[in-house]
């Protein structure tokens, strides 16, 4: 199937996206090593793992915290996201960000994760939008002209007609402060990941900022669900979170629908066990010897692609040596035979805080 959509490049401020089909932050996940895949696969902009303020503002230089911070060239533009509960420290946080060299500090007021909600951090803020609004003006302020800041949020705490009246107090307030662009996801914070995202709301909230920039989030777990919700919400992009874990061909073949050319085939089996070996090579070198326990997540995402998804994500699910995925890539990746498209039934389920699509 080949779609064109015609659909204008992404600007977010001053610095051209062009693409709109970006990664979003993904707590645990969007570091650098999957930010520089996502963008070789295609993705025009990535946004690195939530950062708390106060974690930020009180680092050091140790070894074991570089990988926070750590951009490689190839990626610029990179967003950094940031979340926090108080407005000031959330301003130096964002600071700390620009000086690390981040393009675009991005807020989050979305987090539903309920340690996070309980810190009054994420989500949390939906719920008090002159706290929120206050955060918005600081770190807007705080942060060079030149740099562009954006806003994710969720479309309310829940569905009353109080919570909505806060999302578009804080969505209407956040665009007169100076706020670049606005990625809004379609569940609320009490849903989580339950049920769909509702994308129609995504549609009232374009038609009612009109030429500024949103982003929709929520369910996309295929090229083609990236290409539908700008086309059927007239979003500007879209951010691609759940659905970019070990899949980064996602992008791949949703410019190639973008472009009006057909969807590529899903990667063979050696496309999946060489990207697979990079990403550990590039682990490596960002985390040391911790790099194959961080990488046990990433694998098992790989593993759906794999025509036996089942056996193949149980043993990377214990992988915890070299030797472990030697193993593993002789018995299940010697030979090259087509890969599967993912099933999003098995993606959509809840990975982590800030997950987002």
């Amino acid at each position: 199937m080949s779609t064109n959509t015609q659909h204008n490049p992404l600007k977010i401020g001053n610095i051209d996206i062009g693409f709109p089909v970006v990664q979003a932050a993904l707590s645990g996940y969007s570091d650098m090593c999957m930010r520089v895949i996502a963008r070789r696969f295609g993705a025009s902009y990535t946004i690195c793992e939530v950062m708390l303020d106060k974690f930020l503002v009180q680092l050091n230089d140790r070894k074991k915290n570089k990988h926070f911070l750590s951009i490689d060239e190839s990626e610029h533009p990179v967003g950094g996201q940031l979340m926090g509960a108080e407005p000031e420290q959330f301003a130096a946080g964002a600071v700390k960000l620009v000086e690390a060299g981040f393009d675009i500090i991005d807020i989050n007021f979305g987090c539903p994760v309920k340690k996070v909600l309980g810190r009054c951090r994420g989500g949390f803020h939906l719920g008090q939008p002159d706290v929120a609004l206050e955060i918005i003006r600081r770190t807007r302020d705080a942060v060079p002209a030149d740099i562009p800041v954006t806003v994710k949020m969720r479309r309310g705490i829940d569905d009353t007609a109080e919570s909505r009246d806060n999302f578009f107090t804080i969505l209407d307030g956040a665009f007169a402060a100076g706020i670049a662009a606005i990625t809004v996801h379609g569940r609320t914070v009490k849903q989580r990941y339950i049920g769909p995202s509702r994308w129609g709301f995504l549609s009232e909230v374009k038609r009612h900022v009109g030429s500024k920039v949103i982003l929709g989030s929520g369910d996309l777990f295929t090229a083609q669900d990236c290409i539908d919700m700008m086309q059927e919400t007239g979003v500007d992009g879209v951010t691609v979170a759940r659905g970019a874990i070990g899949n980064p061909w996602i992008f791949q073949q949703a410019l190639a629908l973008y472009n009006g050319q057909p969807l590529p085939a899903p990667p063979t089996l050696f496309e999946q066990r060489d990207l697979i070996e990079e990403h550990l090579l590039m682990a490596n070198d960002l985390y040391g010897d911790r790099y194959m326990t961080k990488m046990r997540k990433f694998c098992v995402k790989y593993s759906f692609l794999h025509p036996q998804m089942q056996e193949v994500r149980e043993l990377l699910a214990r992988m915890s040596t070299p030797d472990h995925w030697h193993s593993i890539r002789e018995q299940y990746y010697s030979t090259d035979t087509a890969g599967n498209y993912p099933d999003p039934t098995i993606h959509n389920k809840q990975v982590n805080c800030n997950e987002g699509a």
